[in-house]
């Protein structure tokens, strides 16, 4: 929390401290007060590059909160076909079904000890954890059902252990769905434009104040793209609450 504090003040106060040094180095070069036309240019200049700027925030963070949302429902979607596996095998029982839940208790363990944070530092995700998956298909593949009910159990897992694979996948598009550069640039730009041309405006208290409000504000939204683009990670990181809850109700499971 401290550290995600932190970031976030350096956001804030950094795009707050670029505006006003913007501002001032104008002022500086611009030297005498401007011509009631130059006033009415930057006026035109600020309304402009301010709506194109507001618009690639607000389209570029809209779309990272989503894919951060998108991540909490599909982690409960796997949580929820992980489950089916594990306590399908239960139902259908036989010498295959240890195997079986025994792969998906190690794999659930895997993803909230290893791969979360793998995720996070590599953008890729583990390969024991497919190793585990790999080790519940085999063992479902290799089912020999002997009767409808059976038959029914083993095609459930199937369809099941291939929507873990598919959620695994999405997971890491997640990791690897970091901003381009050119939005940053294009953020930082226009921070610095419109700053540079609010240099008709009299440095006094107030004027000051406001285009400081402006700055900390971009800088504020800034920080929450840069914390949702991460979802494994500080600061933004989303912990993996659906396996975490899952885990609990097969350990519970297993002490009985």
């Amino acid at each position: 929390m401290i550290q995600t504090i932190a970031i976030g003040f350096v956001f804030v106060a950094g795009a707050a401290a670029v505006t006003l040094l913007c501002y001032a180095l104008m002022r500086g070069l611009a030297g005498a007060a401007p011509e009631p036309h130059t006033k009415d240019l930057a006026g035109s200049v600020v309304f402009r590059i301010s709506a194109l700027h507001g618009l690639i925030l607000a389209l570029v963070f809209a779309q990272e909160m989503v894919d951060y949302q998108q991540l909490r429902y599909e982690s409960a979607i796997e949580a929820n076909a992980i489950a089916d596996v594990y306590f399908d095998a239960d139902r259908y029982g036989g010498e295959s079904e240890k195997k079986i839940q025994d792969a998906m208790f190690s794999y659930v363990g895997m993803v909230i000890g290893e791969e979360w944070r793998h995720l996070d530092e590599t953008g890729r995700l583990l390969g024991k954890a497919w190793g585990a998956w790999d080790a519940a298909y085999t063992a479902i593949l290799d089912l020999t059902p002997a009767n409808d009910r059976e038959r029914s159990l083993r095609d459930h897992m199937l369809v099941q252990i291939h929507a873990i694979a598919e959620a695994r996948v999405k997971r890491e598009n997640h990791g690897d769905n970091s901003v381009s550069m050119m939005f940053w640039f294009a953020a930082v730009a226009g921070v610095i434009f419109i700053a540079l041309a609010y240099y008709t405006f009299p440095p006094n208290r107030v004027n000051l104040t406001l285009i400081s409000l402006f700055g900390g504000f971009t800088g504020l939204i800034l920080f929450f793209i840069y914390a949702f683009e991460n979802p494994y990670g500080s600061p933004g990181v989303q912990r993996p609450a659906a396996y975490e809850r899952l885990l609990a109700q097969i350990e519970d499971s297993r002490s009985r």
